[in-house]
């Protein structure tokens, strides 16, 4: 449930959510380690996020507890993860999004200095629009982060690191600083040249046709999503600007109606009426096909993302492998350092066995994950948009049948 929130016309500014829980991904019913957030704070520059615990598991100092954090928090704990070599075999849950309100606020900014050009009726409507959209924004926001911990609660073996203890139970800021330039710098040739290695490792032939089958189709799965998701947002904001359109006109009939007064003035009442009415149908409309369909697509395109991320590490692993197999059979020809060539070339063996053998666990429960919740959340939205046809075509009967008694 939503808190209530303050009158002030600089809604943007602030809001808090009570608790919820997040339906786009599966989660497990396993109920020894729960986590959820219980409320937020959105304030100028921040949002802060109550992480709320319950726990039967030893290691927890207590069966029950909260803590406050930021989302840099979040990203640091994301960062544990992957800089862990335990985890390599592993799809590391994405980290959430940065919160982001500026187009929400953006767009209010626009609408107070056009307040002149629009009727007080009209500007008040297009500001309850602009509130909801910042509300429903806010509250994707709190789920992405939530569903970020639940994943990591869920997993048998994340939910052990000892980095995710201490970002559930330590009651006081983790004091994550922000990255200087040079950290910044290191990080940005960092990523060049994971670009670049997954360039030379695209087109190394896997010796596991399992793991030549994933790569060749997480590649195309992704790329398809992420253009479903562009096209389903572009959908939604169809679906937005006509509720818009609606009250312009709505508020046309109002204005026609107060200056004609003539016998069409009934007539011109009841449109504006039933306009009303269809543009709260077709905001609920744009809402749950957001939330059912491209909340899911973006987040499988993160998900999908973090499955290749896995993909790209286990063949940067088998390179290892086999650039150690050419430095022993080079010792070996020179009868020099053998002994350490052996070593790696065994270390490097058993990393890469058991970064496969995890992988495949991880990338079978991904399909069965991602088929699970896309027709979860596909059958879920017909049947919304079913109701809300029904409704827009019960308003449209109940509009003519009034229009027609008006006449009689």
């Amino acid at each position: 449930m939503m808190d209530g929130m303050d009158e002030n016309p600089d809604l943007l500014g602030g809001g808090s959510t009570g608790k919820q829980r997040s339906d786009t991904v599966d989660l497990t019913t396993d109920t020894t380690l729960m986590v959820d957030i219980s409320d937020a704070l959105s304030e100028r520059d921040k949002v802060k996020f109550t992480v709320h615990t319950k726990t039967t598991l030893s290691q927890y100092r207590e069966p029950e507890f909260s803590v406050v954090r930021q989302h840099e928090e979040f990203i640091w704990l994301h960062d544990r993860y992957l800089e862990n070599e335990e985890y390599a075999g592993m799809i590391i849950p994405p980290a959430p999004p940065r919160p982001d309100f500026d187009a929400s606020r953006e767009k209010l900014q626009r609408l107070g200095e056009g307040e002149g050009t629009m009727t007080k009726e009209e500007f008040q409507k297009m500001k309850q629009e602009l509130e909801a959209e910042y509300l429903a924004t806010f509250k994707k926001t709190v789920a992405m982060h939530e569903v970020f911990l639940q994943r990591l609660a869920a997993h048998p073996m994340l939910r052990k690191d000892v980095n995710f203890e201490v970002f559930l139970q330590y009651d006081q800021d983790l004091s994550v600083r922000g990255k200087n330039k040079k950290e910044k710098l290191g990080g940005f040739f960092r990523i060049i040249s994971k670009s670049a290695d997954e360039v030379l490792l695209s087109s190394q032939k896997d010796i596991d046709d399992f793991f030549e089958a994933e790569k060749s189709f997480l590649i195309e799965y992704h790329n398809k999503i992420k253009d479903g998701t562009t096209k389903s947002d572009k959908m939604t904001k169809a679906h937005k600007t006509v509720a818009d359109r609606y009250i312009q006109i709505s508020s046309g009939f109002v204005q026609i109606a107060t200056i004609e007064n003539t016998e069409l003035d009934k007539v011109f009442t009841r449109m504006a009426e039933t306009l009303e009415k269809e543009r709260k149908l077709e905001g609920r409309v744009a809402s749950d096909e957001d939330l059912k369909l491209s909340d899911t697509l973006r987040y499988y395109m993160r998900d999908s993302a973090a499955a290749k991320d896995l993909l790209y590490r286990r063949t940067k692993s088998l390179s290892n492998y086999e650039t150690a197999n050419k430095t022993l059979e080079k010792a070996r020809t020179k009868n020099k350092d053998v002994h350490l060539a052996e070593k790696e070339q065994q270390l490097c063996c058993e990393k890469f066995e058991k970064i496969s053998e995890t992988a495949k666990k991880e990338l079978t429960e991904f399909k069965t994950r991602r088929i699970a919740y896309f027709r979860k959340n596909l059958v879920d939205l017909v049947e919304l948009e079913l109701k809300h046809a029904r409704a827009q075509v019960q308003l449209l009967r109940n509009c003519i049948t009034s229009l027609h008694e008006g006449e009689s």
